[in-house]
């Protein structure tokens, strides 16, 4: 059963207009403030839950009703086919000159896009509108999950959040290698098609109903011969769930703000409080808020106590030549304090750092990157030593609309959908509430052109 109960509150950006809101239980499904009379949403499809896989099926529902995911794989799909397996083959050259520790398997996999080809079958099918009930089995997606890894999955470890987390991670790999394979192979000179393709815009009109924008999500333009590998393409969107996170410290006695560190993350896990009842701005806050830490060794002000004893050293000092020296190195001090106090200057010998002064210093993170999917888990695990753990039953209100941000660069998210877990800490049921969504029409300013969603070459 459940090692972490959680409840996982999946965000897409934009303002989607719902038509009605679905409960997935894995048994009868409610149909909520809409009209039940309509044919197209008499029966949706459901997952079988034969082998306690409850945490699976919860994530596979929410995932299918995020149409910029499926949008991300209908491309990156098409993009591989069109490309050609050449294009994602492993190149044992590439692999001797980069002295890669991936193993050529593993590479080919996340090039070749194993779990996103299997995504793609398993929320297309999540996503039928049949005119009967209709139940299909995980099992498809659990093999390919199994390929990929290697291993088999485990079901003693039955947390929804850490499946989540599996399955992004491996998909923003996937990506990241086949855009490096698409930027590898324009350097070979094989021509990579542009991922706007035909056959792509056909299926995302099949599926959506609309035609996406001309050139979006395409690899058109060519490379610089000494581009580093690991820039992105500038043409291609990238993984709607990655987004990157800095986090900024300030020295409270010399205000000296080193350059922030900077991750990457595909999912936010926040901590809920333990109160009552709770927001989920109060989460947040836990995470984002200013945090004061004691007994930091600040940069600048180790280089500027090692001028004063480099000073006192030279007042103390009667040799000639070794004023000069230690005049030297107290420039050298001064020109790093004033250019970039966190590489000290080579050549002079600093004071044991065990001597440097320790300072308060104020620390916030805040989110670079925003994601075009926002996948949010709130922790309620309460684990304390020499007991077992509990799970926090606090209640958490969240709002169908969450902007974050600053007033400069504010970004809306609209909740899609929700994974929760009912019970105890060691046992219980994952349950899904997917919101049925058509996104917002694209803009087609060629609708009715020879190159529009209307022309036979789309």
């Amino acid at each position: 059963m459940p090692e972490k109960p959680l409840q996982i509150a999946t965000y897409a950006a934009g303002a989607s207009l719902a038509a009605i809101t679905l409960v997935y239980v894995f048994g009868p499904t409610f149909f909520i403030d809409d009209d039940v009379s309509s044919n197209k949403k008499k029966s949706v499809v459901g997952l079988s839950n034969a082998a306690n896989d409850c945490f699976i099926n919860s994530v596979l529902q929410a995932l299918a009703g995020l149409p910029d995911l499926r949008i991300y794989l209908i491309r990156e799909t098409h993009r591989r086919k069109l490309d050609g397996p050449e294009v994602y083959d492993v190149d044992p050259e590439r692999i001797n000159t980069a002295n890669s520790t991936v193993r050529p398997g593993k590479l080919e996999g996340l090039q070749k896009g194993v779990l996103t080809y299997g995504l793609k079958d398993i929320l297309d099918a999540l996503n039928e509108r049949p005119i009967y009930k209709k139940t299909i089995s995980p099992h498809p997606f659990i093999r390919a999950l199994e390929r990929a890894f290697g291993t088999r999955i485990s079901r003693q470890q039955q947390d929804a959040q850490e499946f989540l987390q599996i399955v992004t991670e491996r998909l923003c790999d996937e990506y990241h290698a086949g855009s490096k394979a698409r930027r590898h192979a324009r350097r070979k000179g094989i021509a990579i098609t542009n991922g706007d393709a035909a056959s792509e815009r056909r299926e995302i009109i099949e599926q959506f109903g609309v035609a996406p924008p001309e050139g979006t999500g395409g690899t058109s333009g060519e490379q610089e011969d000494d581009e580093d590998e690991d820039d992105p393409h500038l043409n291609e969107e990238g993984f709607p769930f990655e987004g990157k996170i800095e986090s900024q410290i300030e020295c409270e006695t010399c205000h000296f703000k080193p350059k922030p560190s900077i991750s990457t993350f595909v999912t936010l896990t926040l901590n809920v409080p333990q109160v009552g009842s709770t927001s989920l701005n109060a989460c947040f806050d836990g995470m984002l808020k200013v945090e004061h830490i004691d007994d930091f060794k600040c940069e600048r002000c180790r280089l500027e106590h090692a001028l004063r004893s480099k000073d006192h050293e030279l007042s103390q000092a009667s040799d000639e030549a070794v004023k000069a020296a230690l005049q030297l190195d107290i420039e050298k001090i001064r020109k790093a304090i004033e250019e970039d106090p966190e590489h000290p200057p080579e050549g002079v010998e600093l004071p044991d750092s065990k001597q440097a002064p320790k300072r308060r210093i104020a620390r916030h993170m805040y989110i670079s990157q925003f994601p075009k999917v926002l996948a949010i888990h709130l922790s309620r695990s309460v684990y304390a030593v020499g007991s077992a753990s509990t799970k926090n039953l606090a209640k958490v209100s969240f709002p169908e609309t969450l902007p974050l941000g600053g007033l400069l660069h504010r970004k809306n998210y609209k909740l899609l959908g929700l994974v929760t877990h009912k019970g105890s800490h060691n046992s219980g049921h994952y349950e899904s509430f997917r919101r049925q969504v058509q996104p917002l029409p694209f803009s087609t300013p060629v609708s009715f052109g020879t190159e529009g969603a209307y022309s036979r070459q789309a």
